[in-house]
């Protein structure tokens, strides 16, 4: 079979425009960004170069900053525990229905629906009011009195709401890429499987998994990556509260710019996040890279 080869100029004339695309709203406004963290500005006046103090002041003087911080890296981790659910589920559905894709669309509902809906749809759930509350009514017709909670207005429990909730909007999205992953696996190897005496899950085990590893990967970056960047939907059911106990990285952030007028602090605290991610993304890479190599 004969390759052909694709002048270098003609892929630049595909690829230059993309790039031009993602320097002008991505990487300058990094840098925009980190130049402006090394600032001291309300938005308002003029700035005042002070180097790392807005950065030494989040790490040293920031009672809120390290909190979230941890609360972000909670939530990131509590976004993965679904995706082994979803893959479990994913061959499931391809092994034992026949229209599994009707089932996987309805679960991805949640996640086409806008997050103000999300929110005000599970601030009405967790009500704490007899009246208005879903899970605290059931909860009581159940005899579970003792259970019932202020859910979003008590600082040790409303992060914990929050986190189901996240689960809840996503799990459909993680079950599409798992299942798209498990269908686009030939028949053929798990019928040469079966040959061989692996059927089940124990073909699961030496086909299904080392070939989704790939489709896992993308799943775990996405969430993770995700959930460190998480902002709308903490904004939209707490706003931070109460008392900074559901304060994320991205509402801290918002919170020290535009409700202190802190720009330059926000912008240190957005370089952090920027960090963070890179950081992490390529934690999980060097991972799966290691996770390929042992299967291959």
């Amino acid at each position: 079979m004969k390759v052909l080869k694709v002048p270098a100029r003609t892929i630049a004339v595909f690829v230059l425009p993309c790039l031009l695309l993602y320097v002008c709203l991505v990487f300058i406004p990094i840098l925009v960004s980190v130049y402006t963290g090394l600032l001291k500005w309300d938005g308002l006046s003029a700035a005042t170069f002070i180097g790392l103090g807005n950065f030494k002041d989040m790490f040293f003087n920031d009672p809120v900053f390290w909190p979230s911080v941890k609360r972000t890296l909670l939530y990131a981790v509590a976004s993965m525990v679904e995706i082994p659910l979803c893959l479990l589920m994913a061959v499931l559905l391809n092994r034992y229905l026949r229209r599994g894709n009707t089932l996987v669309s309805i679960y991805f509902t949640p996640v086409i629906l806008s997050v103000v809906i999300i929110g005000q749809l599970w601030k009405t759930v967790y009500n704490p009011t007899s009246m208005g509350g879903m899970l605290n009514g059931v909860l009581v017709s159940l005899g579970l009195d003792s259970w019932t909670h202020n859910w979003l207005t008590e600082p040790q429990i409303a992060m914990y709401a929050l986190y189901f909730v996240s689960l809840w909007q996503y799990f459909g999205y993680h079950l599409l890429i798992q299942y798209t992953g498990v269908q686009n696996i030939p028949d053929e190897l798990y019928e040469a499987a079966k040959i061989d005496g692996a059927d089940g899950f124990k073909a699961d085990r030496y086909i299904t998994l080392p070939l989704i590893v790939p489709i896992f990967k993308i799943s775990i970056v996405l969430a993770f990556i995700g959930s460190l960047q998480a902002f709308d939907l903490v904004m939209v059911m707490t706003a931070g509260g109460p008392a900074h106990a559901t304060d994320v990285i991205s509402t801290h952030m918002y919170n020290s710019s535009f409700g202190s007028f802190k720009y330059g602090y926000g912008s240190a605290i957005a370089t952090f996040l920027v960090a963070v991610c890179l950081v992490f993304t390529g934690f999980i890479n060097m991972i799966f890279n290691r996770i390929d190599r042992k299967f291959n």
